[in-house]
């Protein structure tokens, strides 16, 4: 499944067209490298999403076409969930 669609479907992003817009920005990173729209994602892939000051890391548990918002929760498992400081110049 493409790693945009993954991203809406695991409601991770609420909307594909902007899954689609974080992914061409470079802020999500799949196994340690920056993804494209189109990237594949399969079970046991790690990601990490660059959400502003917010960083999520999830592991992949799960693939499915379509996903109530129960069941949606058991498509990753949470790895880290850390707000990011800024620094002042």
């Amino acid at each position: 499944m493409r790693i945009d669609k993954y991203l809406k479907i695991s409601r991770l992003i609420k909307r594909r067209t902007i899954a689609k817009e974080v992914v061409e920005n470079g802020r999500i990173i799949l196994n340690g490298r920056p993804a494209k729209p189109s990237s594949e994602v399969k079970i046991g892939d790690i990601i990490i999403l660059n959400l502003g000051r917010h960083r999520l890391e999830v592991k992949i548990e799960n693939i499915d076409e379509i996903a109530t918002r129960q069941k949606s929760s058991t498509f990753y498992t949470l790895l880290k969930d850390e707000i990011i400081e800024r620094t002042e110049d």
